[in-house]
């Protein structure tokens, strides 16, 4: 499961990416990247490691 939201990640990420260099999309770049940021955290804080 950790392997898909990571890869969910990347794809995110590149989307804004190219979107952000090609000047296309608005909005929807910047939500994006907030997306795989909040895939990010909740990642880490669910992850293999996390011991609560």
């Amino acid at each position: 499961m950790a392997g898909l939201i990571w890869g969910i990640i990347v794809i995110l990420f590149v989307l804004w990416l190219l979107g952000f260099a090609l000047h296309f999309g608005g909005s929807i770049i910047h939500l994006l990247l907030v997306i795989a940021l909040v895939m990010l955290v909740f990642n880490i804080i669910t992850g293999r490691g996390a011991r609560i």
